[in-house]
C-alpha cells in the first residue's frame, strides 16, 4: 500500500516518539591519523589523494525548493544509523522525490568512534565527489548497514554497492582525505547549536522532538 503524508503523520501515534536522545558530542573531531587499513580482497595499494573536492556538498531534491532540510550526522553514531536506515527513506519518498525539499547532508563527527568517524565520512564524500549525489547516499546507506564492523572489506563492499572504485574509497578513508571538510561542517553545526547527532534542521530551525520520520514530516509540512 502506498504511504501518503496523512498516513505517515498518523503513524506517529502508534510508534511513539523516536530519537529524542541522540549521540552526544564532546569528543575530538580529528581523524586520529592513518588507519593502516587491511584492504583484504581488494588488494589495493593506497596512496594519499592529491585533489579531494573539499567544496562538495551531498544533496538531493530540488535546489529551488522553498524548504531546505539539513541533516547533521556522524557515521559512527547508532542513532544516525537508525535515522538513515529507518526514517530517511520515508522523507525521501514523501518530500525529496516530489521536489518539495532540498536535502543536504552535513558531517558532524562527534566522534562516537574516534578511529572511524572521519575516515568513513571521508570515504562517503569521495564517492559523492567522483560519482555524484545518488552514489553518495547509496554508499552512506551501505556504510551504516556495516556500522560496528567498519574495515577495508566493509567500505570496499559499500563502494561497490554505490558503483564506486573501492580502492579510491579506501584511500580516502585511510588518509581522511575530507577531514578539513568534516571539521568545517562540524564548526558550522556548532554555530547553529548542534550538540549531538542526528540533528535535523528545516529552513534553519532545528526539528524538536527527535528524528522520527513523522516528526521531521510535521516540521516540513509547517514550512511548506
Amino acid at each position: 500500500m502506498e504511504r501518503t503524508r496523512r498516513s505517515l503523520l498518523a503513524a506517529g501515534a502508534t510508534v511513539g516518539v523516536v530519537g529524542v536522545a541522540g549521540c552526544l558530542g564532546g569528543g575530538s573531531a580529528g581523524g586520529g591519523g592513518e588507519l593502516n587499513l587491511d584492504t583484504g580482497e581488494y588488494d589495493c595499494s593506497l596512496s594519499e589523494p592529491t585533489d579531494p573536492d573539499l567544496d562538495y556538498r551531498p544533496t538531493l531534491g530540488n535546489p529551488d525548493a522553498d524548504v531546505t532540510v539539513q541533516a547533521f550526522e556522524d557515521f559512527t553514531c547508532g542513532h544516525c544509523a537508525t535515522y538513515k536506515l529507518d526514517h530517511f527513506p520515508t522523507i525521501r519518498e514523501e518530500y525529496i522525490e516530489p521536489g518539495d525539499v532540498h536535502y543536504q547532508h552535513w558531517d558532524f563527527p562527534i566522534p562516537v568512534n574516534e578511529t572511524w568517524a572521519v575516515p568513513v565520512a571521508s570515504a562517503a564524500r569521495g564517492v559523492g565527489a567522483r560519482n555524484g549525489d545518488e552514489a553518495f547516499f547509496e554508499f552512506a546507506t551501505a556504510a551504516y548497514e556495516s556500522q560496528g564492523n567498519y574495515g577495508g572489506e566493509a567500505l570496499g563492499a559499500a563502494a561497490e554497492t554505490a558503483g564506486a572504485d573501492p580502492c579510491a574509497v579506501l584511500a580516502d578513508a585511510e588518509f581522511s582525505a575530507y577531514e578539513e571538510t568534516t571539521q568545517s561542517d562540524r564548526s558550522e553545526g556548532e554555530s547553529m547549536g548542534v550538540s549531538g547527532t542526528p540533528t535535523i534542521f528545516v529552513n534553519g530551525s532545528p526539528v524538536e522532538g527527535g528524528y522520527a520520520a513523522e516528526t521531521i514530516a510535521a516540521a516540513i509540512d509547517d514550512a511548506l
